[in-house]
């Protein structure tokens, strides 16, 4: 349920300029604009669960935005997207019921930790993503990559940050993609679909505010279109960068989260 309230004009224009700058940060790094993006919102009052579905309705624009450019390469990559989709999708109507009665804490910090563990080793690996390698996947590995994309997908109801990191990852480690054609794939299926989906699962907790609504799909609209347009101009090696980089602020960020909420 939407609401009108008012809000102050500079208020509303700082949080579009936070939207486009976390937005083009996660655009070109395959994630993590909930890592700026969320705090501001939970700065203007607004509950945790509202301001998180707040933060997936703006994704949603966000995926929309850093797709626009690479829309008709998808058709090489149906079945993974069905997969991404089908088996995604229901993984993360399931993680957003569970946010009602579960606690993150402990989420916050296998999260973290885990994109600590993914900037660490795309540190350490300095071809990780730079090329395309054409990869024979066999049975056992579409099983893994399926159980992987539940688990994940339960993740992303329920928790804000990392979780397109992780799927932007495990498409490189399984399919062999480069960095901009695996979180070309991340966009449209978790920043179009997987975030509407718990968007319109985490609606039903209360009403939001329409003009803040408004300003936060806007700002990552445009911060998804000119982050895709810089990758694509920039290349492998400066999206590897933001992508490292940004994995150890949201694993920090969520680790330093677990602490504070467990003192």
């Amino acid at each position: 349920m939407l609401t009108d309230q008012d809000y102050p004009f500079y208020k509303l224009l700082f949080l579009f300029l936070v939207s486009i700058f976390s937005n083009v940060f996660s655009a070109i790094s395959g994630g993590g604009a909930g890592l700026i993006q969320l705090p501001a919102l939970l700065l203007f009052g607004i509950p945790y669960y509202q301001a998180l579905a707040l933060h997936k309705l703006a994704t949603v624009a966000l995926g929309i935005g850093g797709s626009l450019r690479n829309f008709r390469s998808y058709k090489s990559d149906l079945l993974v997207i069905l997969i991404l989709l089908i088996i995604g999708i229901p993984g993360v109507l399931i993680g957003s019921s569970l946010v009602r009665i579960i606690s993150n804490e402990y989420l916050y910090l296998i999260i973290g930790l885990l994109s600590i563990f993914l900037g660490s080793y795309s540190f350490t690996k300095p071809d990780l993503g730079l090329t395309i390698i054409n990869k024979n996947i066999d049975f056992f590995n579409w099983i893994k990559f399926i159980f992987f994309v539940f688990i994940i997908g339960i993740l992303n109801g329920s928790i804000s940050s990392g979780t397109g990191l992780l799927v932007t990852i495990l498409l490189i480690k399984t399919f062999g993609l480069d960095f901009l054609k695996a979180i070309s794939i991340t966009f449209f299926c978790v920043g179009i679909f997987w975030n509407a989906s718990g968007a319109i699962a985490l609606s039903q907790i209360g009403v939001f505010p329409l003009r803040i609504l408004i300003v936060l799909l806007l700002g990552s609209f445009l911060g998804g279109l000119l982050g895709a347009h810089l990758s694509k101009l920039k290349g492998n090696k400066i999206v590897k960068r933001f992508f490292t980089f940004v994995c150890l602020c949201v694993g920090i960020s969520l680790c330093l989260k677990f602490i504070r909420q467990a003192i």
